[in-house]
């Protein structure tokens, strides 16, 4: 899923760069159909003026104003065309640049990706995490809570904007976090509305963190920074993408810290009896 959320960003740029090429070929081929279009307009002027001063038959005087009159209004339509193609031409330019800036963030989701899964500690993966939410997804105010699975729980284990104590144990199912870790489904809220206080159990968007179809946590973000007003298309995608590596990240750090505890507790173990 995050391969083909990634190949899809890509392809989508490259399609945006042929489109853009077409309309560019298609524009330098119009401009060079006006520029025709308009030595036949000077020539046939030329030709009605020596009719005319050469006493030509109204008749012949007639019918080439007509065909003035024709390619006048070919010369119009194709004028039209031409703005319509500058006006389709300045979108595809608009739209390379949000493929830009949408393959920028994806690199550097990529360098945060290594990063993440370059440590074991899991500390330093939930630093990283989060450094991802702010300077990534532009987020101000965020949760990261995990699973306990003992007691079907969400625990806050980090936060950024909010102390871990205004957030409240969940259960599984209970409100629109405990949904998102049951359901496994993304929540965004339909509009973003001007922040006004904090409500822990009330974000603005929750994505589970998963191992493939099993959740342990989620990402409950509250509010964003000041320079973000909403959310792009890139983000919604971001998130899914952010989500799998996190959960991935969070899952190998929690292991080996646990067996890092086992191995010190039979290690002492061994050590007092081998005393």
């Amino acid at each position: 899923m995050e391969m083909t959320d990634e190949k899809n960003i890509f392809s989508r740029a490259e399609e945006f760069m042929q489109l853009f090429k077409k309309g560019a070929d298609f524009t330098q081929e119009l401009l060079k159909e006006n520029e025709r279009l308009r030595f036949k307009v000077v020539q046939l002027e030329e030709e009605r003026r020596l009719l005319s001063s050469g006493g030509g038959s109204d008749k012949a005087v007639a019918e080439l104003n007509k065909k003035l009159q024709n390619l006048e209004q070919e010369m119009q339509k194709l004028l039209e065309r031409y703005k319509a193609v500058e006006a389709e031409n300045k979108d595809f330019a608009n739209r390379y640049l949000e493929i830009e800036h949408e393959n920028n963030n994806l690199a550097n989701l990529y360098v945060a990706s290594y990063q993440l899964h370059s440590t074991l500690d899991f500390k330093e993966v939930l630093q990283i995490i989060q450094e991802i939410i702010i300077n990534l997804i532009g987020a101000e105010m965020f949760g990261i809570l995990l699973l306990d699975e003992k007691t079907n729980e969400l625990i806050a284990v980090a936060t950024e904007g909010v102390d871990k104590e205004e957030i409240p144990l969940i259960k599984i199912g209970i409100g629109t976090i405990g949904s998102v870790a049951k359901s496994g489904e993304n929540y965004f809220i339909q509009e973003i509305k001007p922040f006004t206080r904090f409500d822990p159990v009330a974000p603005i968007v929750c994505i589970p963190l998963k191992i493939k179809e099993h959740v342990i946590g989620v990402i409950a973000i509250y509010k964003l920074l000041q320079q973000k007003p909403k959310f792009s298309e890139l983000d919604y995608e971001l998130f899914t993408l952010l989500a799998g590596h996190a959960a991935t990240a969070i899952f190998s750090s929690k292991l080996y810290s646990e067996s890092e505890r086992k191995l010190t507790t039979i290690q002492g173990f061994i050590n007092l009896l081998t005393k």
